[in-house]
C-alpha cells in the first residue's frame, strides 16, 4: 500500500510538467482505423465520467488532467443489504493523452437481517489498480475504442479481501450517433474467487445507450451480465439499469442512478448518486 501511495504521488507531481508539453497537438489515440497518424486531441471536450453505469467511456481523461469520480450505492438482495460509501476512482492522464493511470477503493458496509440474526460488516475492499489506453478514435460506424488493462491487490479488510492478485482486462467501444444519441459497450474478463476460495474467470458484457435531454443533461438504459467460468457455487447474473446525468460546468458532474436484477442469482436492486470533478 505504501509503495501504491509512493507511485500516485509521484504521478501526480510529474503530471503538470509533462501536460507542459502542448497537450492540444499530441494524438488523442494510439492508433487511427485507416493507418494515418492519429489525430490531435485539440480543445478538451465536457467531461466525460466513467458513472454512473456498468459500461465505462471508451475515451481517456487526457494528459495532465486529473479527474476525481465519487459516489453512493445502496443494494439489497434478499436479506443482505449493502452501503457502498464514497466510491472514489481516480483518474490520471500520464505522459500521453491516451494513456490514462487509474485506481480505485470501496469502503462497504454489508448488513445482513434475518429476524433474530443480524451481522454487520464494515472495511474496503481490495484496491483496484488499472491503465486505459484509447486506441482508436471512431470513423462513421467503426467505434472508438479503448482497452482497461487492471487488477485487485489484497489491502482490503478481512472481510471483505481476496487475499491474492486478481488480474483482468476490459475492452471499451463507444459510437456517437448524432447530436443526442449515443451507444457503447463493454467485453471484459477479471480473475475472481468463489466461496470455496477457488479462482475463476468472470467474464462480463454490456450495452449502454445514451440520450442527451439538454445540453447540461444526459439520461442512460444500459443492460449487463456477469458470467462465471470454472466456479463452483457462482451463477450468471443479468441486470437492467438507468439513471441521469447533469453537468454543472464542463469540470463537474452530478449523477442518479437505478437498477434491478434479472434473474433469481442477480441482487434484487440497487440505487445510487455519484459527484465527478476534473482537474486540467
Amino acid at each position: 500500500m505504501i509503495r501504491c501511495t509512493v507511485f500516485l504521488a509521484a504521478l501526480l507531481l510529474l503530471t503538470p510538467w509533462v501536460a507542459a508539453q502542448s497537450r492540444d497537438e499530441r494524438p488523442a489515440t494510439l492508433f487511427n482505423w485507416h493507418g494515418t497518424p492519429a489525430e490531435p486531441l485539440g480543445e478538451l471536450e465536457p467531461i466525460a465520467t466513467d458513472r454512473p453505469d456498468f459500461t465505462e467511456t471508451s475515451s481517456t481523461v487526457g494528459l495532465g488532467v486529473v479527474q476525481i469520480e465519487t459516489g453512493y450505492t445502496f443494494t439489497e438482495d434478499d436479506d443482505l443489504r449493502s452501503h457502498s460509501w464514497g466510491e472514489p476512482l481516480l483518474r490520471v492522464g500520464i505522459l500521453a493523452n491516451w494513456l490514462e493511470f487509474r485506481s480505485a477503493v470501496f469502503p462497504t458496509t454489508q448488513i445482513f437481517d434475518n429476524g433474530p440474526v443480524r451481522q454487520s460488516d464494515s472495511g474496503a475492499e481490495d484496491l483496484y489498480l488499472g491503465f486505459k489506453l484509447a486506441l482508436m478514435p471512431q470513423d462513421g460506424p467503426l467505434p472508438e475504442i479503448a482497452i482497461t488493462p487492471q487488477m485487485t491487490v489484497p489491502t482490503g479488510s478481512a472481510a471483505f479481501t481476496d487475499n491474492r492478485v486478481l488480474p483482468g482486462a476490459n475492452l471499451l467501444y463507444g459510437w456517437d450517433l448524432n447530436d443526442q444519441l449515443s451507444a457503447g459497450g463493454s467485453t471484459q474478463f477479471n480473475s475472481s474467487v468463489d466461496g470455496t476460495d477457488n479462482r475463476y474467470t468472470e467474464w462480463a458484457q454490456s450495452l449502454t445507450a445514451g440520450y442527451s435531454i439538454s445540453e447540461q443533461v444526459g439520461s442512460y438504459v444500459e443492460w449487463y451480465a456477469l458470467f462465471p467460468h470454472g466456479a463452483a457455487n457462482v451463477d450468471p447474473e443479468h441486470y437492467f439499469n438507468g439513471g441521469l446525468t447533469y453537468r454543472l460546468t464542463d469540470d463537474v458532474q452530478f449523477d442518479i442512478r437505478a437498477g434491478l436484477g434479472l434473474n433469481d442469482a442477480a441482487e434484487d436492486f440497487f440505487v445510487g448518486t455519484g459527484l465527478s470533478v476534473r482537474f486540467k
